[in-house]
C-alpha cells in the first residue's frame, strides 16, 4: 500500500480527532482510514494512536509523526503540481477583482496573456471601484491602487504609478495657470474619490510629502470620468497616468505641473492571509509584478 495514503490517513485522523471525521474529509470509508492508519503503525513497528470508544489520541510517536508528517505532504503534493503543471499549465479557476478603469485598461488583458499557455486554466474578473470582500465574494486576488486600509489581508507591492493634474488647453487659456500645488485653491478642481474621501492631493515637497486641500466642486469614483470632465474643460483634475497619458500625447489635455513634484501611488496585488498560497496564484502575482513594472515604469 502507498504509504502517502497511509500518511494522509493518519494525518486526517490525528488532526479530527476521530477515524470517521477523517474519512470524511478524505472521501474514503471509516474502514479504510483505520486500515490504512493500522498498516502505517505495522510499518514502522509502534502505536502512533491511542484507541478509545469515543476519540482517539497521540502516543509520544504519533506527536512526533504529526510535527512533520503534514509539511511532508505539501511537500509532495507541490512536487507533483509543478512536474504536472510544467506539462499540462495550471487548472481550475481564479477569480480576480480590480478596479474599473484600471481593469479596463490593463488588467484584462494581462489576465488573458497570462492565461494564454494555460488552456485549463478559467479567469473570472470581476471589475468593480468598491473595496470588495475578498472571502465573502469568494476573491483570490485583488488589484488595489492607492494606501491600504485593510491590514488583515496580505500584500504584494507590484509597482509604482505615475499620477498627473492635468487641464485642458482651453481651460489654462482663460485661467491663470497655477505654478504651485498651493495655488490650486484658485481653480476648479475635479476629484477622484477612489483617492479618498478627502478633497487632498498628494505631491513631493523635495523629500517630504505634500498633501494640498483642494477646492473639488465636482466630485467622482472613476478616473475615467475626471479625465473627461477635464477633457470638456470643467476643471483641473488629478488621475493615474494610464488614464491621462494617451490625451497628453495628443494634445487635448496639457500636464499642469512637471513629473518632479508629482507623487506615484502604489499598485498591490492583495490576497487572504493562510497557511499556503496556491502556486497558480503565486506565479500570476510574479507575471503581473514584471509585466506592471514595464507597463508603468512612472515617467
Amino acid at each position: 500500500m502507498d504509504i502517502t495514503d497511509q500518511l494522509r490517513a493518519f494525518v486526517a485522523t490525528a488532526q479530527t480527532g476521530s477515524f470517521t471525521a477523517a474519512a470524511e474529509r478524505l472521501g474514503i470509508s471509516n474502514r479504510l482510514t483505520s486500515k490504512y492508519v493500522a498498516e502505517l503503525e505495522e510499518r514502522l513497528g509502534t502505536r502512533l494512536l491511542q484507541r478509545t470508544t469515543r476519540r482517539v489520541g497521540l502516543t509520544p510517536a504519533g506527536e512526533r509523526m504529526l510535527a512533520e508528517a503534514p509539511a511532508l505532504l505539501d511537500g509532495l503534493d507541490d512536487l507533483l503540481s509543478e512536474v504536472s503543471e510544467q506539462s499540462r499549465g495550471f487548472s481550475g479557476s481564479l477569480r480576480i477583482s480590480a478596479p474599473v478603469t484600471f481593469g479596463e485598461v490593463y488588467v484584462a488583458e494581462m489576465l488573458a496573456r497570462f492565461a494564454a499557455p494555460h488552456l485549463d486554466l478559467t479567469i473570472d474578473l470581476q471589475l468593480s471601484d468598491a473595496q470588495t470582500d475578498l472571502a465573502a465574494e469568494g476573491i483570490d486576488l485583488a488589484f488595489r491602487i492607492g494606501m491600504l486600509s485593510d491590514h488583515s489581508l496580505r500584500a504584494r507591492k507590484l509597482c509604482d504609478i505615475g499620477m498627473r493634474v492635468v487641464a485642458s488647453p482651453d481651460y489654462l487659456a482663460h485661467r491663470e495657470r497655477p505654478e504651485r500645488p498651493e495655488d490650486l485653491a484658485r481653480h476648479r478642481c475635479i476629484h477622484d474619490t477612489n483617492h479618498g474621501p478627502t478633497r487632498r492631493w498628494r505631491f513631493r515637497n523635495g523629500g517630504s510629502v505634500l498633501d494640498v486641500p483642494v477646492p473639488a466642486q465636482i466630485m467622482v469614483n472613476s478616473a475615467r470620468a475626471t479625465c473627461e470632465l477635464a477633457l470638456a474643460g470643467h476643471g483641473i483634475a488629478y488621475g493615474p497616468d494610464f488614464v491621462m497619458a494617451p490625451e497628453i500625447a495628443e494634445g487635448r489635455l496639457v500636464s499642469v505641473f512637471p513629473p518632479e513634484i508629482l507623487h506615484d501611488t502604489a499598485l498591490h496585488a492583495v490576497y487572504l492571509d493562510g497557511p499556503k498560497l496556491p502556486r497558480k496564484l503565486r506565479a500570476l502575482i510574479e507575471f503581473a509584478r514584471e509585466d506592471a513594472r514595464k507597463a508603468f515604469d512612472p515617467l
